[in-house]
């Protein structure tokens, strides 16, 4: 992998990885034009996602230190992590497998685009981290366990399922942008955790470290653009996107 083509892939992955049109799938796809792409495992994509969080801890920094100060909603956070991180155990050999099955990852995107729309359908709620449950954490924490799978966006699905459970629009946002911490930097860990000295022969820590600073620097500008959307009803725009760009993959990939 070039210089270039690491920044390429961090660039994407910082435009799509908080907008909801599945970060991983669009990787998935453009590595798959990419002549002898190779990455131990999913370290690579890993680590661009790590390099979003650095974009969501800047951007919620406060947020965040004040999550520390409320029990509950570090409690709410925690619980549909602790979900998610099950889903990812359990399931890592299948979900990773799926990044080569390009037909599969076109699929996925319709379906997210499907599900963007029917968030927008929804009744618009009220709950805020005072109102909300348990169940609801939970029933998050679900949905960003399936949305490991290449082409369903975390983000979007994420905030789909805060809406489902009629959580207020700017919270359900939130919300998604705080879980997206814990669970990538846990997949991190769990994918560093299966790494050898033979797998990370032919690595370069430079041509790595670009595409993570690409990643973050792209991921802080379009956060904000997507609070924004969010609040104005604006999710049927991305839906339309993923109707045309799963249907061109099915048929023509």
């Amino acid at each position: 992998m070039t210089l270039f083509q690491s920044i390429l892939l961090g660039v994407i992955q910082g435009l799509t990885e908080f907008l909801p049109v599945s970060s991983s799938g669009h990787l998935a796809l453009v590595q798959s034009f990419i002549k002898d792409f190779k990455q131990p495992g999913l370290l690579f994509d890993v680590s661009l996602h790590v390099g979003t969080i650095f974009a969501v801890v800047i951007y919620f920094r406060k947020r965040i230190i004040e999550i520390f100060k409320n029990l509950k909603l570090l409690g709410l956070v925690l619980a549909s992590t602790a979900v998610t991180g099950v889903i990812g155990v359990a399931f890592k050999e299948t979900f990773e497998n799926m990044f080569s099955d390009i037909r599969l990852i076109g699929a996925a995107f319709v379906v997210t685009g499907i599900i963007l729309l029917l968030a927008e359908r929804v009744k618009e709620g009220s709950k805020t981290e005072k109102e909300m449950s348990l169940p609801n954490a939970l029933f998050v924490g679900l949905i960003q366990g399936v949305a490991i799978i290449p082409g369903i966006s975390r983000s979007g699905s994420t905030i789909a399922g805060g809406l489902f459970a009629k959580l207020d629009r700017k919270f359900a946002t939130e919300f998604s942008f705080l879980l997206s911490v814990p669970a990538v930097l846990g997949a991190a860990v769990l994918e560093s955790r299966h790494l050898t000295k033979s797998d990370m022969i032919g690595v370069n820590p430079v041509v790595y470290l670009a595409g993570i600073i690409a990643a973050a620097i792209v991921g802080f500008l379009c956060i904000k653009l997507l609070v924004n959307l969010i609040q104005k009803k604006k999710l049927y725009y991305f839906s339309i996107y993923l109707f045309l760009l799963g249907t061109t993959v099915l048929i023509f990939l």
